[in-house]
């Protein structure tokens, strides 16, 4: 067994992509328009990168792949706080893209599939997310507006509740599924509306998620 530093993130995370809402791609179908695209926020409530601390900051990042995330030759452009100090920002750029995780784990399988890795930007970044109000917001100026809200019923406007349950799952165990709406005019160009979106708690480390 590899022999990792020891980490932890743990916080609130939001997905949006320009599939439909739920994801094909979390049921190991195509995505809903053969690409994919997306924006991911993280708001880091506790963690720790060996004694670096990384409570309190704010990470997204933009991803594009030219069909399914396992067919590879995607790109990423990260986002990291800019309160981050130079440990902090390397320490998140190091797990971000995957070097101190198991090959199964979330980080290092995204990384597996970039073949262009953007230049990362630090800079102010906000990620909001509310899971009893089911809505979430993603703010870097200048970058990537994002907004996640209920879905809702299309004959009263009432709020659609449904949520997606992943016993094995290697991003997350349970999620809120919503509509977003985002748009990117950094590296990677996107703008999407009444998207899917997805809600959930980040908690993660080198071995993947942490359960329990």
């Amino acid at each position: 067994m590899a022999d990792y530093v020891d980490w932890r993130l743990r916080g609130a995370g939001v997905d949006l992509c320009n599939c439909a809402y739920g994801c094909p791609c979390q049921f190991n179908a195509p995505p809903t328009s053969g690409n994919c695209e997306a924006a991911v926020g993280f708001h880091i409530e506790q963690g720790h990168f060996a004694d670096v601390s990384l409570d309190d900051l704010h990470v997204a990042c933009t991803f594009a792949w030219p069909g399914a995330i396992h067919e590879g030759h995607g790109q990423c452009q990260a986002f990291i706080d800019e309160r981050a100090s130079e440990a902090q920002r390397q320490a998140l750029l190091t797990i971000l893209t995957g070097q101190e995780q198991e090959p199964t784990a979330f980080f290092a399988i995204f990384a597996s599939t970039i073949e262009t890795m953007h230049e990362p930007r630090f800079v102010p970044v906000k990620v909001r997310t509310d899971r009893t109000a089911l809505t979430a917001s993603i703010h870097v100026p200048g970058a990537i507006e994002a907004t996640a809200v209920p879905i809702r019923n299309p004959l009263d406007g009432s709020v659609h509740r449904a949520s997606m349950v992943l016993p094995d799952g290697f991003q997350f165990a349970e999620a809120d599924c919503v509509s977003g709406t985002f748009s990117s005019t950094a590296a990677l160009a996107m703008n999407y509306s009444e998207a899917n979106a997805l809600l959930y708690e980040l908690h993660t480390g080198p071995r993947g998620i942490i359960r329990g």
